[in-house]
């Protein structure tokens, strides 16, 4: 064994250790840094001979031991749009690379792939992290979800389209006997968003067992407020009997109102028309069922006005406009507007590897596929291995500073021995060379 072969395996150590000194001081600095995962150090020996009678020194290096497995503590945060991924997966992003000559962003052909969920919606709506890259899901569209292709999450401060009433579910009761008309008010959706009143009027007529009443409905607000009218008959004086109270027949229809036929158990409707100004829209009151108590009902009261409105629904929906985006835990993307209404605009899936640390590693805590890491197979969140997704939350760095001052003091200590090594290698061979004189 010569002296500069054990000069050599000590210069080795030296370059090694230097190697280790910057995996930690890289993890160091970035122990704050969102999503970020330390590398540790793998140290390698190469033997150049070794058997029973010699053993000749080798080399050593060090490299890389990749830790995108190890999760990082999921801290709460205030932002509505911050995610973490709790367990194995990654986000899938997208990344700009300019903008077409409309203005548009264009992005890298490529998919990558981060754990830094500090999404906020840049000044073109879309979600972009910290480092720059944009979030990737499943587009939405009418609550369907595609889950076909990936594209950038972007969240417009558009406008939702006002849907105009069609049905309305009127519960009540009126109260028998009563000789006085009674009436209450209710709000319906025109065809351009805007509230209208509807004015419902309750008249009994005159009638031997006192069951019927005239139902008339004005619109003040319509080209013509009067709609119309109908005959609201309830037990004995329908055409088929009814049990007392209930519903039994509509007759007597008026103006654009149309009753629907009389049928033990069936729905009990009447369908009118109202001219807000944008031509006729057609609406259906439902007011139960025939022989049903529900809906509509004639009993004894203790109402002072005689008319007791239990519930009254419309499927009408006003203009909203933009109020706020969040995040759901399955990965929705929701928009929430001012009238109350909601949609989802994407899905949010988490991509998983056979081997996620063979990935590779590209500036701002991103990732790219390999093919050591296998194939990124995109699921649903906590499906098929994947993890949950936690909202209002980050992944902080899986650095810990202590864990890495010991592995520091064990760096330096070596790289240290090393070097005593060099120089008393150079002692011994000083000696040679003194031994000419």
């Amino acid at each position: 064994m010569s002296l500069y072969s054990s000069m050599n395996t000590a210069l080795s150590g030296m370059s090694a250790q230097s190697r280790a000194l910057g995996h930690i001081s890289d993890n160091v600095a970035n122990s704050q840094t969102v999503g970020f995962k330390r590398t540790d150090t793998n140290f390698v020996s190469y033997i150049s001979e070794s058997n029973s009678e010699v053993h000749r020194p080798g080399t050593v290096l060090a490299r890389p031991d990749f830790t995108n497995q190890v999760q990082g503590t999921i801290e709460q945060v205030e932002n509505p749009l911050a995610m973490a991924i709790s367990g194995q997966g990654f986000f899938t992003a997208a990344l700009p690379i300019g903008k077409t000559s409309a203005g548009d962003k264009t992005f890298d052909a490529r998919n990558f792939y981060t754990r830094a969920g500090d999404f906020n919606r840049d000044s073109e709506g879309y979600m972009v992290n910290g480092s720059g890259y944009v979030l990737q899901g499943w587009p939405v569209t009418d609550g369907v979800v595609d889950k076909t292709r990936l594209v950038p999450v972007r969240v417009e401060e558009d406008v939702f389209t006002p849907t105009p009433t069609q049905e309305l579910d009127f519960v009540g009761n009126l109260a028998a006997g009563g000789t006085t008309a009674q009436s209450t008010s209710i709000q319906v959706i025109d065809t351009l968003g805007r509230a209208r009143t509807l004015n419902l009027t309750f008249t009994p007529t005159a009638s031997t067992t006192d069951n019927t009443w005239a139902l008339s409905i004005n619109a003040p607000d319509a080209t013509t407020p009067a709609l119309g009218s109908i005959n609201v008959l309830f037990g004995l004086d329908g055409a088929v009997d009814q049990p007392d109270g209930t519903l039994a027949q509509f007759t007597g229809a008026t103006g654009t109102f149309i009753g629907s036929a009389a049928a033990t158990g069936g729905p009990a409707t009447v369908t009118f028309q109202a001219d807000f100004g944008q031509g006729l829209q057609t609406m259906v009151l439902n007011l139960g069922s025939f022989g049903v108590s529900g809906g509509l009902t004639q009993f004894a009261s203790t109402s002072g006005s005689g008319l007791s409105v239990n519930s009254f629904e419309q499927d009408g929906i006003p203009l909203g406009s933009f109020s706020s985006v969040t995040t759901q835990k399955n990965g929705d993307v929701r928009i929430n507007y001012d009238n109350g209404q909601s949609r989802v605009v994407a899905r949010v899936p988490v991509t998983v590897f056979k081997d996620p640390d063979r990935l590779e590693h590209l500036d701002g805590q991103a990732f790219l596929r390999t093919t050591e890491s296998g194939e990124a197979r995109v699921v649903e969140a906590g499906e098929d291995g994947a993890g949950l997704i936690s909202t209002r939350a980050v992944e902080r760095s899986n650095v810990d500073i202590a864990t890495e001052f010991s592995k520091l003091i064990l760096a330096q200590r070596a790289y240290s021995a090393n070097t005593k090594i060099v120089t008393t290698v150079d002692d011994l061979l000083q000696e040679t060379l003194n031994m000419r004189r």
